[in-house]
């Protein structure tokens, strides 16, 4: 069965990398030290110090793991093939919801780079699938949990 892939900007491939970098030279190290220093403590058994350390160091390398296989099955989405008023991957696009909601602006990205609080949002949510392939100035129905909705693209860059 084939992997996953993870469709992403270059960027967000970029960022990545330098996190696996981070984790494999600053983090892996830090908590390797952070357990020996608690082995020191004496029993391990009721070393807190020691569990901690041991929990980190089990999230860590899982995080290793995530990040390198989001590297190696990462799909380098190219924004700028696309129609420059055409919803896609790697594009900022401006909405407004009908009849007289407010304005949004997000960047759609792959999920491996979702960052809500940064204005980017998956490929994946209702909205990014509702959105991608769209033009400026269509009308689309967006179906949310809660219901649906319809949107007027303003903007897209």
């Amino acid at each position: 069965m084939a992997e996953k892939t993870y469709p992403m900007t270059q960027e967000g491939k970029e960022k990545l990398e330098q996190e696996l970098e981070d984790l494999k030279l600053i983090k892996r190290p830090e908590v390797v030290e952070r357990i020996k220093i608690a082995r020191g403590y004496g029993d391990l058994s009721e070393n807190s110090e020691y569990d901690a350390a041991k929990d980190e160091q089990a999230f860590i390398e899982g995080r290793i793991s995530t990040v390198e296989t989001m590297i190696r099955n990462a799909e380098i989405i190219d924004s700028d093939a696309v129609d420059k008023n055409e919803v896609a991957i790697g594009k900022t696009v401006t909405f407004q919801e009908l009849p007289d909601g407010e304005v949004e602006t997000y960047t759609i990205v792959g999920s491996a780079e979702a960052n809500p609080f940064e204005g980017k949002i998956s490929n994946e949510s209702p909205i990014a699938q509702a959105l991608v392939g769209q033009k400026k100035g269509d009308v689309v129905k967006v179906t949310l949990p809660v219901g649906e909705i319809q949107v007027k693209i303003t903007k897209v860059k």
